[in-house]
């Protein structure tokens, strides 16, 4: 299949394709004229990057796990893998943590300015 037809089928589009291929996530056939050629499971492919993606992962880290994913999206056991996902896992938790914190700050801020000033003092405006 072209690149357009892959983009219509998995709702991604061409220049997102294009750059999956330049980080070595996708490898399509080239046409003598020059035009992308996917193979049929291209599209299970570009869906299981769109999940790893949606959870975090860089692409590096994606275009090692890509062989381990099964065609159901579970993975299966592959070499260090698992640590990497792990390290990846404890990036996110961390950066979980400081979204909360920053969270925090915010919502006090909105209550000191929202909040009614204390009598005989002036609240700014």
């Amino acid at each position: 299949m072209l690149i357009g037809q892959l983009a219509k089928l998995t709702g991604t589009n061409e220049r997102q394709l294009r750059y999956y291929e330049r980080v070595g996530l996708l490898t399509p056939q080239r046409h003598n004229n020059g035009y992308r050629a996917y193979a049929p499971g291209a599209v299970e492919t570009v869906r299981q990057i769109r999940v790893l993606l949606a959870a975090g992962l860089p692409t590096t880290l994606i275009r090692q796990v890509l062989p381990c994913a099964r065609t159901d999206g579970s993975l299966r056991p592959c070499d260090g893998i698992v640590a990497k996902l792990r390290t990846q896992l404890a990036r996110l938790d961390e950066r979980a943590a400081e979204l909360a914190e920053a969270q925090q700050t915010l919502r006090q801020a909105i209550d000191q300015v929202t909040s009614p000033a204390p009598s005989g003092t002036r609240q700014a405006g």
